[in-house]
């Protein structure tokens, strides 16, 4: 049964739909096309038909928000060390059989955002927090594109960066609005068949495709992938090698990829956990084909978790977890040979470790 969408501060009305013939309104701003009559809300819950327009009902509002280590979205090149406040809202645009998120990215209970926060609330709590950067993450903030866009401006003019841990479902218009306000994208590339992303997920390989050449070949966005190895469903050795020859040749071998371990969860119980012995199979596959940065993720790996450099073979950046454990960076630079490393760092690394830090962003609202 569909939850009406009632009026009020939440709700804001965004800007990628137009009119149809039948009197419906097409939202334009993913792949999804949903169709809507008056009342109706998109497959994402977030978005509906009000007032003859398609409105964002839930601006403003979070799932929570807590203090992450970087390397957690993961991004393991961008600011390594540091800390990130992350947050979600509710909704998701795709149904992806394995979520791993789903009592946040499913949820029809508005109830579920309990934080209500200002764009400007949560750039003041990164920076009074010390956090290097705000990360959407949880759900997908192409769904709070509007909502984003505005805590993006609000950081970048405190100096704060902001990353999207995207699905990279979205169409050409809001894709170039929502990534101008980005500075690091991890983009999930959940296989590489149309078959999976049509029968697990509900979306569309090419469009996640096309968002991955746009981030890196038309803007400044640093960009890392994911993909979370499922056996016997986007595990084969056939697949992890044309999806990693086409990051190789499409987007260049510097790009870092994460091979990612599964855990069974929402609608895929049926699947066993992910051995090891998969993700480091699917890091050679992905090494032999040219990539420089291949890691493997939600396993025990420090071997697949450092960064090595791809000149001479030394170990410039150690981790254990989420934890930093060497540094062998200068500028940017191998420290060995001097062979640049791609990626965003500062002189030094950050320290934050593993922690995770649950955040009250009550706390940090100015009084009018």
């Amino acid at each position: 049964m569909d939850v009406e969408i009632a009026r009020g501060p939440d709700v804001v009305p965004t800007e990628y739909w137009h009119a149809l013939a039948d009197g419906r309104i097409q939202c334009d701003l993913c792949p999804r096309y949903c169709k809507l009559r008056e009342g109706q809300r998109g497959l994402c819950f977030v978005r509906g038909r009000l007032d003859d327009q398609v409105v964002l009902a839930t601006y403003g509002r979070s799932s929570g928000f807590c203090v992450d280590p970087i390397e957690k979205k993961p991004l393991h090149h961008f600011y390594p060390g540091t800390p990130v406040l992350s947050f979600g809202t509710a909704g998701c645009n795709l149904f992806c059989k394995f979520c791993q998120n789903w009592d946040i990215s499913k949820s029809r209970e508005v109830d579920t955002l309990a934080d209500h926060a200002s764009p400007e609330t949560i750039a003041e709590a990164a920076l009074r927090l010390g956090c290097r950067s705000v990360a959407f993450t949880y759900n997908d903030p192409v769904i709070f594109l509007e909502y984003a866009i505005d805590v993006a401006a609000a950081c970048r003019e405190r100096g704060v960066h902001t990353v999207a841990v995207t699905a990279g479902e979205i169409c050409p218009e809001p894709r170039v609005e929502l990534f101008r306000a980005m500075d690091a994208a991890n983009v999930d590339l959940k296989a590489f068949t149309e078959r999976f992303y049509r029968n697990v997920c509900g979306g569309d390989l090419q469009t996640v495709l096309d968002t991955l050449v746009y981030l890196v070949h038309e803007t400044d966005v640093w960009v890392e992938i994911t993909t979370l190895l499922i056996p016997g469903e986007n595990d084969g050795d056939d697949e992890l090698n044309e999806l990693s020859r086409w990051i190789a040749s499409e987007l260049g071998p510097a790009v870092p990829l994460h091979f990612s371990a599964f855990h069974p969860d929402f609608k895929m119980l049926d699947r066993p956990p992910t051995p090891p012995a998969t993700l480091s199979r699917a890091r050679d596959i992905a090494r032999a084909n040219g990539l420089r940065y291949v890691y493997t993720g939600n396993v025990h790996d420090e071997a697949g978790d450092a960064t090595w450099c791809h000149a001479c073979g030394e170990r410039v950046i150690g981790r254990d977890w989420y934890r930093l454990t060497a540094w062998n960076l200068a500028a940017g630079v191998c420290g060995s040979c001097g062979e640049p490393c791609a990626g965003r760092f500062d002189e030094r690394p950050g320290d934050w470790g593993r922690r995770r830090m649950p955040v009250r962003i009550g706390d940090y609202r100015r009084s009018a």
